[in-house]
């Protein structure tokens, strides 16, 4: 079971850093005691400014300011203090530019399906960036179509379908 890289409030490294202490504490710290999980995540944070928030941290978990009634409840606080929503910017901006290119659209839905989780979007404004990502003849064909579909998971569906046909009936053609 791997251990988390030392996390030093590093924007890009939040997320995975928060997911892989998760995951630790369910495999191997889950009978411990809150206190004990939480010591053995800070013990991870470490360098610059990092630092200087876990000391304050820790004076105020001995204190008593501040109490946690679960890890999950302390790694979610890590994630609001560094990096939610400057994260859920990157996840805008990385959802605007993804595009299928040369991938299958299985591909492509799953790669869309992992950069828009987090992003905020949801309704209308997800199906636009997901018809504008792919590739234009595809997203032609389905606009001409009479009944289009109303949710991101029939859009997946339908794209995915579309794709397939197509590239069966070209291999069939070879």
């Amino acid at each position: 079971m791997a251990k988390p890289q030392t996390f030093d409030r590093t924007l890009s490294k939040v997320s995975r850093f928060v997911a892989a202490c998760k995951l630790y504490i369910r495999m191997r710290l889950r009978e411990s005691s809150v206190e004990k999980q939480i010591q053995w995540v800070l013990s991870y944070v470490q360098g610059g400014s990092a630092d200087i928030w876990k000391k304050n941290v820790m004076k105020e978990l001995e204190t008593g300011e501040i109490e946690f009634k679960s890890a999950g409840e302390f790694l979610a606080e890590i994630r609001r203090e560094f990096g939610e929503e400057d994260e859920k910017s990157v996840k805008v901006a990385e959802l605007k530019k993804i595009e299928q290119g040369g991938r299958t659209m299985e591909e492509f839905v799953q790669d869309f399906k992992r950069v828009a989780r987090g992003s905020g979007y949801e309704g209308y404004p997800l199906i636009e960036e997901f018809k504008w990502g792919m590739n234009s003849s595809i997203r032609r064909k389905l606009m001409e179509v009479e009944n289009q579909p109303s949710s991101i998971k029939q859009w997946f569906k339908r794209v995915i379908t579309l794709d397939r046909n197509w590239r069966e009936s070209r291999r069939k053609l070879s």
